[in-house]
């Protein structure tokens, strides 16, 4: 198993190596035949209205699937030791789902309910980004559907997942909405059509149902 770990406005010492590797080595123990990579980073934060400072994040790369814990407290050992309690409760989730997959000989089959696309996200505001970049991510996109989509959004722990539609070929997003449910934002074609319909014009059948009560996004 690789163990990759990663500072931010803080020297890795050799103890605090040892401690990562003890945790975290701990946490992932039982589930070393699913988990390809680990990475953690630790980071302090300079600014002093932030609390708590001391942040641990861990990130698992498991046969395909991204998994994804983090904690902050006053002190970063405590930090190392709530995130590797966190993780390893997000394996185990991870394993059980896996299991219950293999055991389930007819999943059931539940329908899309298609809303009305909303043309414009961002009305008369004005889009503002960043000063800086202050983070670059790189990850693998393989194609798949809404319902692994949904399943890997709970375990990296966002309240959004970018992913590539297998059934489209194109970048989606689902999001959980503030009122409960799930989102999914899909780029429009030029003939001001959604994406996803096929040549009847009609939306496919796909293994979720997203809970759509209002047109607003976050």
């Amino acid at each position: 198993m690789k163990l990759v770990i990663h500072g931010k406005n803080i020297e890795i010492t050799e103890a605090i190596r040892d401690y990562v590797h003890q945790k975290i080595e701990k946490a992932v123990n039982h589930f070393q035949n699913i988990t390809n990579e680990v990475d953690v980073h630790l980071s302090v934060a300079r600014n002093p209205r932030i609390n708590p400072k001391q942040a641990a994040e861990v990130t698992i790369y498991a046969n395909g699937s991204v998994i994804r814990a983090e904690e902050s407290s006053e002190n970063l050992y405590a930090s190392i030791d709530l995130v590797a309690d966190k993780i390893a409760r997000q394996l185990r989730k991870y394993k059980e789902r896996r299991q219950d997959k293999k055991t389930q000989s007819q999943p059931t089959t539940e329908v899309v309910v298609p809303e009305p696309v909303i043309p414009d996200l961002i009305g008369d505001r004005t889009p503002e980004l960043p000063s800086e970049v202050v983070r670059t991510k790189y990850f693998s996109m393989p194609p798949m559907t809404l319902a692994e989509a949904l399943e890997q959004l709970q375990l990296v722990g966002h309240d959004f997942y970018m992913f590539r539609n297998a059934e489209t070929g194109e970048i989606n997003v689902i999001y959980e909405r503030n009122h409960g449910g799930y989102g999914v934002i899909q780029p429009r074609n030029n003939n001001g059509h959604t994406n996803g319909k096929n040549g009847n014009g009609k939306v496919s059948h796909n293994n979720i149902v997203m809970q759509e009560k209002s047109h607003s996004v976050k």
